[in-house]
């Protein structure tokens, strides 16, 4: 029995539960592609080679006696900031972790539904950069490219899904690490409302502004993904209603408002962006319009939300800093960072957290007159490998805010996004979001696979070798 390593999650979950594969061949031949890669991409910080193949042994033996479960035998991988059972969570950062004794709750459903977790994908330190590299690990690279970064912080498992190496993977969104590195490696990321997914044993991650989100190569299958892992620990802060996003990919979205954006929000360092990044949205926007929908250039009244970000950001570096078996082997940025956090912690956290519901009122006003938001994901196309990571605390916020002005409101708002694939400049990835209000991912994902039913962006898969020119965008 054979299986294309490039088949989706559903295609996989389905040709296991009719018996034309074995989860055993599956993950086995997914552990044979990491292995073949992590010296040149380097997605994995954790291969769970062992632990993989006995459970989908137990996979298959469930299947051969009629048991039927989402997900039972596909192999996924998950971010290495949540907790798998029996190994440490690291988080990008070097010195020697416990293991932990239990999955996280989003993990835990993952089992629940039958996924074999194969691994734990490599992420910049605490999550905090739109790169994947340091000393804990090495870089990892971008399988369009590996000269670039595939982004961050979700970098891994947006490396192994581009890759083809799992057929979808879980990532987190704290300022766009999962849409960033989705629109750098030509896939589809939703970043969901917070909650939708738990992040428990945190009840809040990054004082709320990180949520978990899903990686894969088509709409349906990140759709299938977030309805899979989504769901709360009794002792989670958020508990948003249940919501159906799979059966979304197969509906029409309606004819619908949309608000092409692409002003950066306000940073405190300028932003602009790329002229060609700038004409592949504007190509989105056309083909939106051309579906029938209404297209409008119109911005969200973000205000100065950027400052309410910081203190949220800083804060959660701070907790997250504490965990770290020796703090001398942080880098430098992240310990001015937790110092700031620890600064801020107080009144102006407490000010920050009492500033969403305002900029929900505002925000939330602008979608009586549109639906959506259509918007870069990134500034600019993704770096090279090694351009931000030894620059100091100053010059690594001025990459930041160049690369990446356009995600980070959302995180703010816990409201969705939904990555797409905007073509490529330069031979690299590129990618727009669709922005909606609170509880929207149905409407998004219904929108995002009208556009992928248009362009087939799903088919276009990254070369052997690095291009020398290219791809047909």
């Amino acid at each position: 029995m054979t299986h294309a390593p490039s088949a989706g999650l559903a295609e996989t979950a389905r040709a296991l539960a009719a018996g034309e594969v074995t989860s055993r061949a599956l993950v086995t031949e997914a552990l044979a592609r990491i292995e073949a890669t992590q010296g040149s991409l380097n997605a994995f910080r954790i291969v769970r080679a062992e632990a993989a193949l006995a459970e989908a042994d137990a996979a298959d033996r469930e299947l051969a006696a009629g048991v039927r479960r989402p997900l039972l035998g596909v192999p996924v991988a998950v971010k290495d900031d949540m907790d798998v059972a029996g190994e440490p969570t690291a988080f990008g950062c070097q010195g020697v972790f416990p293991p932990v004794a239990e999955d996280g709750e989003a993990v835990r459903r993952l089992r629940a539904a039958g996924a074999v977790i194969v691994g734990k994908t490599n992420t910049c330190e605490l999550g905090q950069w739109p790169f994947t590299e340091g000393p804990a690990f090495g870089a990892t690279r971008n399988p369009w490219h590996p000269d670039h970064t595939p982004g961050g912080s979700s970098g891994g498992s947006a490396a192994a899904v581009a890759a083809g190496l799992v057929p979808a993977a879980l990532g987190s969104d704290g300022a766009g690490s999962v849409r960033i590195p989705a629109s750098w490696t030509h896939l589809i990321g939703i970043k969901p409302q917070r909650g939708r997914i738990s992040t428990w044993p945190r009840g809040e991650s990054f004082q709320g502004i990180t949520v978990n989100g899903t990686l894969a190569r088509t709409v349906a299958d990140a759709a299938l993904l977030l309805d899979t892992a989504s769901g709360n620990h009794d002792r989670d802060p958020h508990r948003p209603p249940t919501l159906k996003t799979f059966e979304a990919a197969g509906r029409d979205p309606g004819r619908l408002r949309i608000a092409l954006s692409l002003k950066p929000p306000f940073t405190a360092l300028p932003a602009r962006l790329d002229p060609e990044i700038r004409a592949r949205v504007t190509e989105l926007a056309e083909r939106l319009a051309g579906l029938g929908h209404v297209v409008e250039e119109a911005d969200p009244p973000y205000g100065q939300i950027g400052l309410t970000f910081v203190p949220r950001a800083t804060a959660g570096i701070a907790e997250w800093a504490r965990d770290a078996p020796d703090p001398a082997l942080l880098d430098p940025r992240t310990r001015g960072a937790a110092r700031l956090g620890r600064l801020l912690g107080g009144a102006p956290l407490k000010a920050a957290r009492r500033a969403e519901a305002v900029l929900h009122r505002r925000i939330g006003g602008f979608f009586t007159s549109y639906d959506v938001v259509l918007a870069p994901t990134t500034a600019t196309p993704p770096p090279r490998i090694g351009a931000l990571l030894g620059l100091g605390p100053l010059a690594t916020d001025r990459a930041m805010i160049a690369a990446c002005p356009y995600a980070w409101p959302w995180n703010v708002l816990g409201w969705p996004g939904v990555n797409v694939p905007a073509g490529f400049v330069g031979g690299l990835p590129v990618g727009a979001q669709l922005l909606g209000p609170a509880h929207s991912e149905p409407l998004l994902v219904s929108l995002a696979a009208q556009l992928e039913a248009e362009l087939r962006w799903h088919g276009q898969r990254p070369p052997l070798k690095a291009p020398a020119e290219s791809p047909a965008a």
